[in-house]
C-alpha cells in the first residue's frame, strides 16, 4: 500500500525529539502505513474495531477519573487509576491536541495491567495507531482487547 503525504508528515512528527523525547515509533523502521495495515489486520483477527477499543478505553478512563489519582474499583474485574499530567500533547497527524492523562487499568481476574494515555485513545480511534514496535508506549492490540475484556464487534467490510 502506498503511504500518503499525510502519513509521511505524521511519521516525521513521530520521530524522537519532535513531539516526544523518545518518539512514537521505537525501533520500528517500517513505513507508517505498514504499521497501520498490520495493526488493522490484528484488530480484525480479534473480531473488533479500533472504535470499539477506543470506546472501552474511554469508558474505563471516565470511570476512574473521580479517583483523583487513587484506585477506583470498576465492575467486578478492574481497578482504574487516572492521573492527570499538566499540559497537552499534539497529535502527529496535526488534527488536534489531547490532555496528558495516564490511565492504568488492572484486570484483577487476569492479574494483568495496561497503561494508556488520552493520546493513545485518540490515535487508536482516529488513526488505528498503537505506536511502533519497541516504543515504550506501544500497545499490542491483542493485549488491549484481552486486558480490557473487549467484546467482539465485527469490523465493516474492507472497501
Amino acid at each position: 500500500m502506498k503511504q500518503t503525504a499525510i502519513e509521511d508528515r505524521a511519521q516525521a512528527q513521530m520521530q524522537p525529539g519532535v513531539i516526544t523525547r523518545d518518539g512514537m515509533l521505537g525501533s520500528d523502521t517500517r513505513r507508517l502505513v505498514d504499521i497501520l495495515v498490520e495493526d488493522e489486520a490484528a484488530v480484525r483477527r480479534l473480531g473488533t474495531t479500533h472504535l470499539a477499543i477506543a470506546r472501552r478505553m474511554r469508558q474505563l478512563r471516565r470511570a476512574g477519573a473521580g479517583g483523583l489519582g487513587n484506585s477506583i474499583p470498576v465492575g467486578d474485574n478492574f481497578d482504574v487509576i487516572v492521573d492527570g499530567v499538566r499540559g497537552r500533547m499534539p497529535c502527529p497527524y496535526e488534527d488536534g491536541t489531547v490532555s496528558k492523562t495516564n490511565t492504568r487499568v488492572t484486570n484483577r481476574r487476569l492479574e494483568r495491567e495496561i497503561l494508556f494515555t488520552d493520546l493513545h485513545i485518540h490515535m487508536i480511534e482516529r488513526h488505528g495507531f498503537y505506536m511502533g514496535r519497541g516504543s515504550l508506549y506501544r500497545l499490542e492490540p491483542a493485549d488491549v482487547v484481552a486486558i480490557l475484556e473487549i467484546e467482539p464487534e465485527p469490523a465493516p467490510p474492507l472497501t
